[in-house]
């Protein structure tokens, strides 16, 4: 069994929260994790793959396919920050006042870099 990362951080009553851990950084290991923890991102998942990789014989469009997976993974598999996201998003659409709308959407882009910045394993 391996140990599950707790989070403390984020919306919610301060209790600690258990998501699973980011997989090893590869195709195939991103993609078991996908299907054990976020299986609804699957079907996209592999519809993505087929389209941008395929049988191609040119790899460029990897890095780019796992960057922006990595990071829809890291949000799925923890449903606070998912619903944070989720939040900020809609509030930013239905603010009247553009500057607290920049603030929600400054927000939500933070919290996705941090997201796409986690680490195998955290």
């Amino acid at each position: 069994m391996t140990a599950q990362p707790v989070h403390f951080d984020g919306p919610g009553d301060g209790k600690p929260r258990r998501v699973p851990p980011m997989p090893e950084r590869t195709p195939q290991a991103l993609r078991l994790a996908i299907q054990e923890h976020a299986p609804h991102l699957l079907p996209d998942f592999e519809s993505h793959w087929r389209r941008v990789i395929g049988d191609a014989f040119n790899l460029t469009p990897v890095p780019a396919f796992m960057r922006l997976w990595w990071t829809q993974y890291a949000i799925a598999r923890d449903a606070a920050l998912e619903a944070q996201l989720h939040d900020l998003e809609a509030r930013a659409a239905k603010s009247e006042d553009s500057e607290e709308s920049a603030r929600f959407l400054a927000e939500y882009s933070r919290l996705r870099r941090a997201a796409a910045a986690v680490e195998p394993g955290q």
